[in-house]
Parts: structure tokens; C-alpha cells; sequence
């Protein structure tokens, strides 16, 4: 399974771009708890911690479709480092303001949250062109880069702690994010993001959201961001009862472990059928791994349920990665993984909204039980729109458009215009397509 992946992180450019991208989005990951952490030292509440960390969440949750967008439109170098840039301006603002001033502050998480680069999009979208369009080659990519995801959101807030152990949290904020811009940097002077370009795409106001079964997509996994959400809540509330922080550490852990060891077993060979089948099941998967939670019972079996109920994440994100690239209309790839990481992180903070109230009602199972029902939910939104899913874009191709210098170019599909593979899209002339499109074969 390993070797799998190191044969992937041999091809030219691409652990350069994986680590880069990795290291680019670590303010992102280690945003909430940065921002708690240097309220606190500050002599602020709970309250306005919370509250500032929720409009940095908001704020990215705006930005990432629209930066998305102009990345398709304007390339990655002239968006990813200036909005890395200006990201970690706002974070540097907070530091250096404190929060004696909440207008200051509210508006320092505004800014860093909302010129957060679209990193993870940028990086999905270069795969086709890095991995010579072998489509197997690029699902594999795609279940590496979710299992490198655990990875970040787990050690990334672990660095937050070391920094702040070592210097206090306002030294934290300037460290994490400087680091940041150098990954962003180093993204974007690389050939295959120098070069990239996103196919033609047709002027629609609402962009990829056209696309019907993004749609669908969308609203599954802002339901399986709901869950993980509440689960977040609940581990803390079940924690209370169970031994404290220490408790909720292994729970969290236990989740992010179940989840590493899924993805990589997912990315290890090549599965049968469509992936929007494919995914259906996966999802099916993880929503059954949620009910057992209810039961909170003793530490080492909540912690060995934990890790059950985080197997399937990182296979159905590989997997919703490869839908969206197959669904998102020509020329709005970027723009439309985008909206997949904005619907997941919006619904995993209604997921923690909705989770306290439950709590408060009914303890730690009924946190719980929220996450049950948003994996139910999830599960219901594919199940009622598999036509809408395996319609015009469903069949797609993993494709790019490159000129003849390196032929990089945008990870798009050929047929997600809304015609079958194979019939002239907005990219072709007169049926012939332009030089340097490339098509893989058909999943």
C-alpha cells in the first residue's frame, strides 16, 4: 500500500506539490485553535473566541468558491500567493492588535479567513496534468491527498501547542502563518502551476454550481461535514464523564487513525464500478459507523468505536474528490472543489451548533445521535439523486487542456458540459480538439 503511494510521490513535481499544498493550508488547519488560544492569552472570553473563530470559519467559507473561481479564470500564481499573502496579513493584524479592539479583531479574522488560497482545490486540479492523465493513477492521488489531510488537521494543531509552549500564542499566529505563505509560494513557481490553465468555460453567474450532480454532491458531504461536526461536541461532553481531556484526545485520535488506515487501504488498488456508485456505498458505510456511538460506553470501547467510525471518511472524500471532478461543468474544476471544502466545513459547523443543544438535553448520546442522523441524511441526498448523479457528466473522463510547453493543464472532464464523453464540448473546434487535450480512459 505504501509502495503505491511512494510511486506516485516519485513522479516529477509531485511531492513538491503535495507537501507544498500540505504546508500552504496549515493556518488554515490550526486557524480555530490559534485563534482560542491567543484570545485567551489576550484576557478575552470563551465567548469571543468561539465568536471569532466562527467568522474566521464563515469568512473562508466565502472565499474559497470565489477565490476558486478567479484561480480558474486568472491561473494559481496570480491568485494562491497574493491571497496567501494577504491571509496571513490579517492573521499578523491580530496578533499585533490584540483584541482589546472586537472591531479589530472580528475584522482581522475576516480578512485572513477570506483570502485563505484555495490550496486543496488548486492541488486536485494540477493531479490530471502531474500524473500523465492515467486515470488510476489520479483516483490513487486523490485518496493520498485525503489520507495527508488526517494527517495535517492532526499534527497541525500539535505545532500550535509546541509554538505557543515555546514562545506564547501571538508568536504562534506570525510563525504558523509565515510558514504558510513559504508553502503557497512554493506551489505556485512550480512548472505544473505555472503552466496550468483551466479549460474554456462558459460565462454562467452561477459557475460550477450549475452542475446538477455537484449539487448532489454538495449536499451529501454537507451532511457528512454536520457529523463530523457534532462528533467534535459530543467526544467533549462524553469526555466529561470518562476521564477529561486526555479521554477526549484518544477519541479524536482514534477517529483521524480510522480514517488514515481507511484511506490508505482505499488507495491501494483500484475498485470496480462507477465512482458515483462507488461512493453511495462508501458513504452508506460511514453513516453506519455512527449509531454505535450512542451507546458511549467505557473509554477503550468508545476509542475502538471512534476508530471504526472514522474508516470510511477518508475513502468517501477520495472518492467524492473523483465525482466532483467528473460533475464540475468545463472550466470551473478549481471553483468546484472549492465548494465541496466550503459545504463541508459550513455544515461542520451547524454539526457543533447543533450538537450543543442536544447535549445539554440529553448528554453525550444525544451529541451523538446527531451525528447518526447526519450520516443518515447523507446517505438519503445520494440515494435520491443517483439519476441526477449518474446523468450527462456522470460519465465522464479524467481530461486536461495544456499547451505543447509541459501540457499542463486543468483537471476537467470531458462531458461535464452536459453532453456524453466523447461529443465536442466548449474546449473542441469543430470536433477536433485543441492541440494538446488529452483524455484518459473512461473510469
Amino acid at each position: 500500500m505504501a509502495a503505491g503511494y511512494a510511486e506516485l510521490l516519485r513522479t516529477r513535481h509531485a511531492a513538491r506539490l503535495l507537501v507544498g499544498t500540505l504546508v500552504g493550508r496549515l493556518p488554515h488547519a490550526t486557524a480555530p485553535i490559534a485563534i482560542v488560544l491567543f484570545t485567551r492569552a489576550e484576557g478575552g472570553s470563551y465567548s469571543l473566541a468561539g465568536a471569532l473563530a466562527a467568522v474566521y470559519g464563515v469568512a473562508n467559507a466565502v472565499g474559497q468558491p470565489l477565490l476558486g473561481r478567479a484561480v480558474d479564470l486568472y491561473g494559481q500564481p496570480r491568485v494562491q500567493l497574493p491571497a496567501a499573502a494577504v491571509s496571513a496579513l490579517g492573521m499578523v493584524w491580530l496578533a499585533l492588535a490584540g483584541t482589546g479592539s472586537a472591531g479589530a479583531a472580528y475584522g482581522a479574522v475576516v480578512v485572513a479567513g477570506l483570502f485563505t488560497p484555495p490550496l486543496e482545490g488548486g492541488l486536485r486540479a494540477l493531479w490530471p496534468g502531474v500524473l500523465g492523465g492515467r486515470e488510476e493513477r489520479v483516483h490513487a492521488a486523490y485518496a493520498m491527498d485525503a489520507v495527508a489531510q488526517e494527517v495535517m488537521f492532526t499534527v497541525g494543531p500539535l505545532l500550535v501547542t509546541v509554538c505557543v509552549a515555546l514562545w506564547d500564542p501571538a508568536v504562534a499566529l506570525l510563525v504558523i502563518n509565515g510558514v504558510g505563505v513559504l508553502g503557497a509560494l512554493s506551489v505556485v513557481v512550480s512548472e505544473p502551476s505555472r503552466r496550468w490553465r483551466s479549460a474554456p468555460r462558459a460565462a454562467h453567474w452561477l459557475g460550477a454550481l450549475r452542475s446538477r450532480g455537484l449539487l448532489a454532491l454538495l449536499g451529501a458531504f454537507f451532511c457528512v461535514g454536520a457529523a463530523l461536526g457534532s462528533i467534535t461536541v459530543a467526544g467533549v461532553a462524553y469526555a466529561d464523564g470518562h476521564g477529561g481531556q486526555v479521554v477526549y484526545g484518544w477519541l479524536m485520535a482514534a477517529l483521524g487513525l480510522g480514517a488514515l488506515v481507511g484511506g490508505v487501504v482505499y488507495g491501494a488498488r483500484r475498485w470496480p464500478g462507477t465512482p458515483e456508485r462507488r461512493l453511495w456505498v462508501l458513504v452508506g458505510l460511514l453513516a453506519v459507523g455512527y449509531p454505535p456511538l450512542t451507546l458511549v460506553p467505557g473509554p477503550v470501547a468508545m476509542t475502538g468505536l471512534a476508530a471504526l467510525a472514522g474508516v470510511f471518511l477518508a475513502p468517501a472524500l477520495a472518492c467524492a474528490f473523483v465525482v466532483v471532478d467528473r460533475h464540475a461543468p468545463v472550466g470551473t474544476v478549481t471553483e468546484a472543489f472549492s465548494w465541496l471544502v466550503t459545504f463541508f466545513g459550513v455544515g461542520a459547523a451547524l454539526g457543533t451548533a447543533a450538537a450543543g443543544p442536544a447535549v445539554e438535553e440529553g448528554g453525550a448520546a444525544a451529541g451523538f445521535a446527531v451525528a447518526a442522523v447526519a450520516g443518515v441524511a447523507a446517505l438519503v441526498v445520494l440515494t435520491c439523486t443517483q439519476g441526477v448523479l449518474a446523468g450527462p457528466g456522470g460519465g465522464g473522463a479524467v481530461a486536461w487542456s495544456g499547451g505543447s510547453a509541459g501540457g499542463f493543464g486543468g483537471g476537467v472532464v470531458a462531458g461535464a458540459g452536459g453532453g456524453p464523453p466523447g461529443v465536442p464540448q466548449e474546449n473542441d473546434r469543430n470536433g477536433v480538439p485543441e492541440p494538446g487535450f488529452r483524455t484518459g480512459q473512461k473510469a
